[in-house]
């Protein structure tokens, strides 16, 4: 055997040898947790299998192989792929464990009675309190979605919705999806009836559901499927109804996240007859009740036509009230909103109530209202969907709260809990980075180093555009958007490029500035926490946080505006000054979780000697931070964003005033000037 021959082989190729190619593009997954061999055990004798010489190969080309044309390209095999799971039958007990462990998803049954109890606590040992914990929460293993394909097969959704989620390009479910559609869709199927049984409830009357996972993983389609298909199955088993029934109604805490939601619902609905409407002011929705006590003007100036006027012009003011309500069957509204235009109405025929970002909705800030909206709906086939990326014991506590207090007119229905990865932590695909820059001047430095980077500089991340910049007030939102406005070159579109979005603007300014900046015409976006929850933007690079979140559910949210949907390459920068270190600790203790559970390393994020020298903050430091952020950057006194010192701020001010001074004594010399004139006029001759 020539050795000369068989190492040329490696440098020159004949034209009969073929060249087998690596695939350029894959196909997109975007589950953030598959580990297949999570939670599988294995024997210690348990043989390796063979290695396979054609699949080792997929990366390179052996030039050893003695057979090369005979390769087979993977085009097959991926289309091949799909057609297993068509008609795919229930999976076992064992492969039900195995896929959720490999998805890192548990499932969680709340017993309300029970959790009333834990509540409570008597002074016992640490150790019973524990056993008592762990017999409360009961874990469940309920079937998976292993397909989009599986929907209508197994679990009988409606054709044209199917269609619709074939047509939007979805195949692979997210771990939300994957966990929740079955439970939603058809309890019955996915709890096995024995384990039910076993737990002492049932799923007839359907379930309650709370579900916590990341930001970006599918949580809006998980809700809309379900209320969907749920409004067709009935309109299916009642022919006589046509027209549009309030069936659904979505809360979400910001007009933003709504307009979101209803764009998703109606590429859904699209040729199911499936009405979805956003809630705006002065709409007028079907309700079963009158206002008793708050009656409003309107109704107040009807009853007085109803006194005087004649019956005619009654029933014509009745059949103008018919013609402007809005009939729709899901509604997606703001908690204000509904509850402004309620009152002491109800809503008798809804059966779904959907909570998008539960734990804002039912903080102080908006509970009030949420739990208005939620009374209202008296239905006793009403059933109540919790979702949101953090989620605490409080709030999971207040929600079996009301639960339980509904069952005493109201069949009790099972609540079951979903979390997804670790609770209250990151999308494992973001790169987190912490950067000290001492003071105010310094972040402002930082961000122009981010916006103009430079190949020497190795201390800053590479950050791509479009990113978003979050601050704590409006104010200071303003005061950066003025300070960078011109930064970039006027080649590139100079002032276009960069924006400020806050509550201050109206509708139609946040809505055209949302439009712009999903369209590419806005690359640098700074805006307060009003977008840091549900808003959909697949192509942000990145995020800087400007200034420290007042949360550790605040930082996840904010983040999780990057790295949506699997994206991998999204990158958060927090900048923190001396002020900041206090509150810097439980932010530290996300990043380094989410880190971990990426299976990065805790230090990549976070260093060791950063972790160790951040001092603890007490629960009071903290609630005043989450209610007011760092004192230091808001009321009259905050610290302003600009380049300048506070020397020349002084002397500029001085300025403006000595001429402000100089144009007020000008104007009253001139109007003494044209008194002293008035005064000595001649009066003409006296008689």
């Amino acid at each position: 055997m020539d050795i000369f021959k068989v190492l040329s082989r490696g440098t020159k190729r004949t034209a009969s040898q073929p060249v087998v190619k690596k695939p350029i593009t894959k196909p997109s997954n975007p589950q953030l947790y598959n580990d297949p061999t999570r939670g599988v055990k294995r024997k210690r004798n348990e043989q390796q299998p063979e290695s396979n010489p054609e699949a080792d190969d997929a990366d390179g080309i052996n030039f050893f192989a003695p057979h090369a044309p005979k390769r087979q390209s993977p085009e097959p095999k991926v289309q091949e792929a799909p057609k297993e799971n068509v008609s795919k039958p229930l999976l076992d007990e064992e492969e039900v464990r195995q896929v959720l462990r490999s998805h890192r998803l548990k499932f969680t049954l709340l017993s309300s009675h029970e959790a009333k109890k834990k509540v409570k606590k008597s002074k016992k040992k640490k150790e019973e309190v524990k056993a008592k914990a762990k017999d409360v929460k009961k874990p469940l293993f309920p079937q998976p979605l292993t397909s989009f394909s599986d929907l209508r097969s197994a679990y009988n959704i409606s054709t044209r919705l199917e269609e619709n989620l074939a047509k939007q390009g979805y195949r692979i479910p997210t771990e939300v999806q994957l966990g929740s559609l079955p439970l939603l869709l058809q309890p019955d199927r996915a709890i096995p009836s024995t384990a039910a049984e076993e737990l002492h409830f049932t799923t007839k009357s359907g379930i309650d559901f709370l579900a916590v996972a990341p930001t970006g993983s599918g949580k809006t389609l998980a809700f809309l499927i379900p209320a969907i298909n749920g409004i067709l199955r009935r309109r299916a088993g009642d022919a006589t109804q046509k027209e549009h029934v309030l069936e659904a109604i979505v809360v979400a805490p910001t007009r933003e996240l709504a307009h979101q939601i209803v764009n998703e619902g109606r590429k859904l609905a699209q040729g199911t007859g499936v009405k979805i409407v956003g809630m705006k002011r002065g709409m007028q929705i079907p309700t079963e009740g009158q206002v008793e006590d708050g009656a409003s003007d309107e109704e107040a100036s009807g009853s007085d036509q109803e006194a005087d006027g004649s019956e005619d012009e009654v029933k014509k003011d009745e059949a103008q009230k018919q013609m402007t309500t809005t009939k729709t069957d899901i509604l997606v509204t703001t908690p204000m909103l509904l509850q402004n235009f309620l009152k002491s109405r109800i809503l008798l025929t809804v059966k779904a109530l959907i909570l998008d970002e539960a734990d804002v909705l039912l903080d102080p800030l908006f509970r009030e209202q949420t739990l208005g909206i939620w009374s209202a709906c008296t239905s006793q086939h009403l059933r109540l969907t919790c979702w949101s990326a953090t989620m605490g014991s409080s709030i999971e506590g207040l929600v079996l709260e009301q639960l339980k207090a509904r069952e005493s007119d109201q069949p009790s229905v099972p609540l079951i809990r979903l979390v997804v990865g670790l609770k209250d932590t990151a999308v494992p695909s973001i790169n987190h980075k912490l950067i000290y820059t001492a003071t105010e001047q310094g972040k402002l430095f930082a961000l122009r180093q981010l916006l103009h980077p430079k190949s020497t500089d190795t201390s800053m991340p590479t950050m791509r555009l479009p990113f978003l910049v979050f601050t704590q007030t409006i104010e200071r939102a303003t005061a950066l958007h003025d300070e960078i406005k011109f930064d970039l070159p006027a080649e590139a579109g100079g002032s276009s490029r960069i924006a400020a979005l806050h509550s201050s603007l109206s509708d139609s300014a946040r809505s055209s500035i949302v439009t712009r900046f999903r369209a590419g015409e806005i690359w640098v976006l700074i805006t307060t926490d009003l977008l840091m929850r549900g808003i959909d933007f697949r192509g942000v690079n990145g995020v800087i946080n400007y200034d420290i979140p007042t949360s550790p559910a605040a930082y996840v949210h904010r983040v999780g505006r990057t790295g949506r949907a699997g994206h991998e390459g999204g990158v958060a920068v927090t900048f923190y000054t001396t002020e900041d270190t206090a509150h810097l600790k439980s932010i530290a203790n996300v990043i380094s979780l989410s880190e971990k559970q990426a299976g990065k390393s805790a230090e990549a994020g976070v260093p060791k000697w950063l972790m160790d020298s951040l001092p603890k903050v007490g629960r009071e430091d903290k609630k005043k931070l989450k209610r007011h952020g760092v004192e230091s950057r808001r009321g009259d006194k905050a610290v302003k964003i600009t380049t300048q010192s506070a020397w020349e701020r002084r002397k500029e001010h001085n300025k403006l005033g000595a001429i402000a001074g100089s144009k007020k004594r000008k104007v009253q010399e001139a109007a003494s000037d044209t008194q002293k004139a008035d005064d000595g006029e001649w009066g003409g001759i006296d008689d």
